[in-house]
C-alpha cells in the first residue's frame, strides 16, 4: 500500500517535537513549507514523501543558509542547490536546516549523541547524522572537505555516503576547498542510501560477486580504540580481507591534505577572515595557517595527491575497496569537540567514495562504524560490497545477542 506522503512529513514533524528538546539537531524547520511540497510530490516519483535534512552550508530556497556562524545569520538564499534540487525531483521533501560545526570546520554547534546526548555527534554534518540517528529523517545531507560525513555517521551508527569529489556538483554549497570539498548522504541503512543515490544520479548497487577487499587498520594516524579494532578484524575476516600493504604512505597524505585545506580556506573564506573576532579560534587558526602557506607549497601537495590518486587508483583496479576504521573509536563525552578527522584525510584528498557502514557497537553499546573506500568509477560496486558488509555485521550482533 503506498503511503501517503503528507503522512511521511507529519510523521518526522511529530518525532522531531518530542527528540529536539534533547538533541538540539535543527537550525530551522519549514513545516508549512514541508507540507506544501508533500502534497506536490509526483505520483510515482521514487522517493514521493520522503522528508529529509539539510546541513546548514547547502542552500534551501526561501531558507537561511547560516553556516553556524554569526557572519551569515538570516542570510536568506533565492535558489536550492543542486543536490536539493534533484532530490525535489525525485520526489522528496526539505523538511528544514541540521546544525552545522562553524563554516563546516571544528567549533561545534549544540547538537548532541542520539545514543548519549553526553557525547559528542561528530562534525561537521553534526545535526545531519543526528536527525537521522533520532528516527526524525530517513536521510540528510552533509558533506566532507575532511572527515565532516564519515565520523558523525560512525559517532551516531548511521549510513553515510560521500560521493567521489566533483561527481556531484556543489553548487549551492558554502565550501571550504574545492579541491576537496564532496556533498554526501545520511541514511538509516546502506540499503537507504542506495535507493537515494539511484534517484539522484542513476547509480544502483550491484551484487558483487566474489570480493578483494583490502583493509587498512590506521593505526599510523592514530591510537585506534580496541573496540574499533576487533570490529574491523571481524568484518575483514567475514569479507576474506587482506591487510593493505605498503600503507601508501597515509600519514603524508593526511599531512598533504592539511596544506590543501588550509590554503584553499583561506581564500574561500577571505571575506569572513576581515571579521576575526566573529570567528572561533579554530577557524582564525585555519586561515592563519592558509594565509602563511606558499603557492610553492600548496603547488607542490597538488603535484603529491596527483600521484598518490595515480597510485591508489590503480590499486582499486586490481581490489575492490579498502575497508577501514571510519573513526578511532565510538564518539568521545563532551560536546566542545567533534573528534578527529584524522582516518578520512588520505581518502578525502584522494577524492575517493566513501561508505560507512553502522552495525558495530563498542562494550558499552555505542556505535562503531566502518568505512569502505573504492575506485570513483565502480560506486555501484562499492554499494554492493557495503550492502553486502552491513548484512554480514547485523547477523554477527543477533547471534551475538542470542547466545
Amino acid at each position: 500500500m503506498t503511503v501517503d506522503p503528507g503522512y511521511r512529513v507529519e510523521r518526522a514533524l511529530a518525532r522531531l517535537e518530542r527528540t529536539e528538546p534533547e538533541i538540539r539537531a535543527w537550525v530551522c524547520v519549514d513545516a508549512q513549507g514541508a507540507r506544501r511540497a508533500a502534497r506536490r510530490a509526483p505520483e510515482g516519483s521514487p522517493l514521493r514523501g520522503m522528508p529529509f535534512g539539510v546541513k546548514d552550508i547547502i542552500d534551501v530556497a526561501g531558507l537561511p543558509t547560516e553556516c553556524g556562524s554569526v557572519l551569515r545569520q538570516g542570510r536568506i538564499v533565492a535558489d536550492d542547490a543542486w543536490l536539493v534540487d534533484r532530490l525535489r525531483r525525485a520526489g522528496a521533501v526539505p523538511l528544514g536546516k541540521t546544525v552545522t560545526t562553524e563554516f563546516a570546520y571544528f567549533q561545534p554547534g549544540p547538537t548532541r549523541n542520539p545514543h548519549r546526548p553526553a557525547h559528542t555527534p561528530g562534525g561537521s554534518s553534526s545535526g545531519s547524522a543526528a536527525a537521522v540517528a533520532a528516527g526524525v529523517v530517513p536521510l540528510a545531507l552533509g558533506s566532507q572537505t575532511a572527515g565532516s560525513l564519515t565520523r558523525p555517521a560512525s559517532f551516531c551508527g548511521v549510513a553515510g555516503y560521500v560521493a567521489p569529489v566533483g561527481a556531484w556538483p556543489t553548487r549551492g554549497f558554502t565550501g571550504l576547498s574545492p579541491t576537496l570539498d564532496a556533498p554526501g548522504l545520511l541514511t538509516p541503512t546502506v540499503r537507504e542510501l542506495a535507493e537515494v543515490i539511484e534517484a539522484v544520479d542513476g547509480k544502483t548497487a550491484e551484487d558483487p560477486g566474489s570480493v578483494r577487499v583490502l583493509q587498512w587498520r590506521g593505526t599510523g594516524l592514530a591510537d585506534i580504540d580496541p573496540a574499533m579494532l576487533d570490529a574491523l578484524d571481524q568484518t575483514g575476516r567475514t569479507l576474506g580481507a587482506t591487510d593493505l600493504s605498503p600503507d601508501l604512505g597515509t600519514p603524508e597524505l593526511a599531512e598533504t591534505h592539511a596544506v590543501v585545506m588550509a590554503y584553499e580556506a583561506a581564500r574561500s573564506l577571505a571575506g569572513e577572515a576581515e571579521h576575526p573576532e566573529s570567528l572561533s579560534a579554530h577557524l582564525n587558526a585555519l586561515l592563519d595557517r592558509g594565509r602563511k602557506t606558499s603557492e610553492t607549497e600548496y603547488r607542490a601537495a597538488l603535484a603529491a595527491r596527483r600521484t598518490a590518486r595515480a597510485r591508489i587508483l590503480d590499486l582499486l583496479t586490481r581490489a575492490d575497496a579498502i575497508l577501514a576504521p571510519a573513526a578511532p573509536g565510538p564518539a568521545p563525552r563532551g560536546l566542545d569537540a567533534t573528534g578527529t578527522p584524522i582516518l578520512s584525510r588520505p581518502w578525502q584528498l584522494l577524492g575517493l567514495p566513501v561508505v560507512t557502514i553502522p552495525g558495530h557497537r563498542d562494550p558499552h553499546g555505542m556505535p562503531l562504524g566502518l568505512q569502505l573506500v573504492g575506485h570513483p568509477h565502480r560506486v555501484g560496486r562499492l554499494l554492493g560490497i557495503a550492502h553486502r558488509t552491513e548484512a554480514a555485521i547485523r547477523i554477527r550482533r543477533a547471534e551475538e545477542t542470542t547466545r
